[in-house]
């Protein structure tokens, strides 16, 4: 395990630099088509170190640790030059506490360079198998976090609007999904360390009512951006699309991959799936 945070810490410090260098030499772009190459240019640097140590699992933290820098920089230099700390804090509290959050949760259950996610896996094993790491496992992901926080750039860097009642409560509606994805994953956590549950289908506290309440989480964080920035301005309306592509990509692909694998490796799930929700958390008619 030492060896494998090592590397996973070398493949991020490269990262940084890389995308700080790519950001430099591209600083009199639009602000926002900067940070995008500079994403990029992280993205292709995980990719090559998941193909050194033959391991695409190496870019799962990249999803929740790139928005972090990107949100900071985006406070710090705003293209209206003008910083509102409460507004900041209200906006990047819950990106810090989500990014902090779910990095540490892939770290308490990543079991290192031997453990890749079965999905990238069954993913590799088609044709043109390393056309569809770089651009299916590494930069599609990229292109949809890169999308889904756009409205921050609109609120942190564009937007020199007051703070209002409405940007208090969609902070703290994105401060409650992270809350709801933690609480699920805990729960589900809980119930893979009792050895009789092996083969069993979890139907306990949220799981009860939702198959996915932490994607359900997941999907109301990246909506919570979206809100935040039109508690700011109701012009950005339009930005909708950024966190609905996001909701789409989950419930069309991740939920139907997660709900697969599980029918394939527990008899009951297809009695769960008939009587749960896939997403929503209230009992199904």
């Amino acid at each position: 395990m030492t060896k494998s945070f090592s590397v996973t810490l070398i493949t991020y410090i490269t990262a940084f630099f890389v995308a700080f260098f790519a950001c430099k030499y591209s600083i009199g772009l639009n602000q926002w088509l900067m940070i995008f190459i500079g994403h990029l240019s992280a993205t292709f640097v995980v990719f090559v170190f998941s193909r050194i140590y033959r391991n695409s699992s190496l870019y799962d933290p990249f999803w929740s640790v790139a928005p972090i820098p990107i949100a900071i920089y985006l406070s710090l230099y705003p293209e209206t030059g003008e910083i509102n700390t409460t507004k900041v804090l209200l906006i990047t509290a819950p990106i810090l506490f989500w990014g902090i959050r779910l990095t540490l949760n892939w770290a308490r259950d990543w079991k290192g360079l031997i453990d890749e996610d079965f999905r990238y896996i069954n993913l590799k094993e088609k044709p043109f198998a390393l056309l569809i790491d770089l651009f299916g496992i590494h930069i599609y992901p990229t292109l949809q976090v890169n999308l889904s926080l756009l409205p921050i750039y609109f609120s942190l860097s564009l937007s020199n609007a007051d703070v209002n009642i409405w940007l208090v409560i969609a902070s703290l509606f994105t401060f409650l999904s992270v809350i709801l994805e933690t609480v699920a994953d805990e729960q589900m956590r809980k119930f893979r360390r009792n050895k009789e549950n092996l083969g069993k289908t979890m139907r306990k506290g949220l799981w009860s009512l939702s198959r996915h309440p932490n994607y359900l989480g997941e999907i109301l964080f990246w909506w919570g951006l979206y809100f935040m920035t039109i508690s700011l301005d109701l012009n950005y309306w339009y930005l909708f699309i950024c966190p609905l592509i996001m909701n789409l990509m989950f419930s069309l692909i991740t939920c139907q991959m997660m709900d697969n694998r599980s029918i394939e490796r527990r008899k009951d799930y297809v009695e769960y799936m008939n009587s749960t929700r896939q997403l929503l958390i209230f009992p199904k008619l």
